[in-house]
């Protein structure tokens, strides 16, 4: 392939396009030998880390720094297609599944991880050793249990009755029976009643949960339980938001009840997706939560509070600066109104509320996820990459003086590229441009492809 001898032909030809990137003037000598040179050098720069269990990958800038307008990186095309000839090349073109798999990261089967997991898990102790353990502490006075873990131990009923939980650790505080084979409500209720201390009980994935009205009679017996199957009763309290604020967990369930006001240190709370209906409670106020920064509402209901009593309220919160609700939901349909109600913030669902104010943004939501890939075990390669292929597909159409492609083409960028992210407080600038090392539109589509 032939290509620009000299820098000023380079300009010459690119101009236009140059000044439409945005591309400062200072780089064009050094986009020039880049170019030239095919200096992919991004990966002295930048790292590439997985996140969200591997299912997606950012890009992370490992340097000291880099001055402003003084240095760009390539990023290439990895693919580029007509939309249909995508399945044949996949399968056609040598290793172009497989790295495509890989940078949309498909290529790791969940389900035989999941496979590899359970036979890790077949070497855990039973429900009656686990028991045993704990009885063993507490006779030796190393501990006394207050939080008891039995998930995925094909618990049932007999063996739930035959472990005696109530008599063996009266003072238990939590208990998780998630993922076991519980198929009797009043054998289930009958054992957790008498724990009588009980503040949080998970017992998902149970087959008596398909029975309606289940988890109501659980709670109706058990008055002092503040979480049942991660959500709040009525009866919740300084326990329950405890546990969320991080202050109560599996190795420190209850000496925070020590302090007069628990609570005060609470900086954080997330409290969302709890179903709270009622968030006028002696627990959650100003008083008991005096350090509370953030807070997060979303998924729950409030439907027995009105708007204005849960201003009021959040109002009190001298510290609260970040809040998180749904927009709208129980604090409204604006945000600039929620805003002006709680002048002390300064986020709104991640959003700075400056912004909001300007713009007069009466639906604000920093939280939306993408849609992941999903695939089953054994499912082709080529298979994930077509699912997978739209969260990383861009597409441009080629024109000359006479006509217009009426064909889009499609393309996903290289590693480096595919793994950038939005920032809302970005540190690089990423610009377009169409390179035709020979000078016509011609060969800048045999370039990318």
């Amino acid at each position: 392939m032939n290509k620009f001898q000299s820098f000023d032909d380079f300009v010459k030809v690119h101009g236009v396009l140059l000044a439409a990137a945005g591309i400062p003037q200072s780089l064009y000598k050094l986009l020039f030998q880049k170019l030239s040179s095919d200096t992919f050098d991004g990966g002295h720069y930048f790292q590439i880390e997985p996140i969200e269990d591997g299912r997606q990958r950012r890009l992370l800038f490992t340097s000291d720094s880099i001055a402003k307008h003084s240095n760009l990186f390539l990023v290439d095309h990895a693919w580029t297609f007509r939309l249909s000839d995508a399945y044949k090349q996949l399968c056609e073109v040598p290793g172009l599944a497989e790295r495509m798999a890989a940078l949309m990261c498909v290529d790791v089967d969940l389900d035989s991880a999941a496979e590899e997991a359970g036979e890790e898990d077949s070497s855990k102790l039973s429900a009656v050793e686990i028991v045993e353990r704990e009885m063993c502490k507490v006779k030796e006075g190393r501990d006394d249990t207050r939080w008891l873990e039995l998930e995925e131990l094909d618990i049932d009923d007999h063996m739930l009755v035959s472990l005696d939980l109530p008599s063996k650790f009266p003072n238990l505080l939590a208990l998780s029976l998630c993922g076991n084979n519980l198929r009797d409500v009043e054998v289930v209720s009958k054992e957790v009643t008498h724990l009588n201390n009980l503040k949080a009980l998970w017992l998902n994935n149970n087959p008596f949960l398909e029975h309606s009205n289940s988890e109501a009679a659980i709670i109706q017996g058990c008055p002092s339980l503040e979480i049942c199957n991660s959500k709040f009763t009525s009866n919740y309290g300084e326990w329950a938001l405890g546990f969320c604020g991080g202050i109560y967990d599996k190795d420190n369930a209850d000496s925070a009840h020590q302090r007069e006001h628990p609570l005060e240190s609470v900086t954080s709370l997330d409290l969302s997706n709890r179903f709270i209906r009622n968030l006028m409670n002696k627990a959650f106020n100003p008083e008991e939560i005096t350090s509370l920064s953030y807070l997060n509402l979303r998924g729950n209901p409030l439907d027995q509070n009105s708007l204005n009593d849960l201003l009021q309220l959040l109002k009190g919160f001298s510290c609260l600066h970040s809040l998180e609700v749904d927009i709208p939901g129980p604090l409204g349909e604006s945000a600039a109104e929620i805003v002006e109600a709680l002048p002390n913030l300064s986020l709104l669902n991640g959003v700075n509320t400056s912004k909001i104010m300007e713009y007069g943004k009466s639906v604000v939501d920093s939280m939306l996820q993408p849609c992941l890939p999903e695939w089953t075990a054994g499912e082709p390669l080529t298979d994930r990459v077509i699912n997978a292929m739209w969260l990383y597909l861009m597409t441009y159409r080629l024109a000359d003086e006479e006509k217009i492609d009426e064909t889009s083409v499609w393309y996903v960028m290289d590693e480096l590229g595919s793994a950038l992210r939005h920032s809302d407080k970005p540190n690089f600038r990423v610009s377009p441009f169409l390179y035709m090392p020979e000078g016509n539109l011609a060969s800048a589509v045999r370039f990318s492809s």
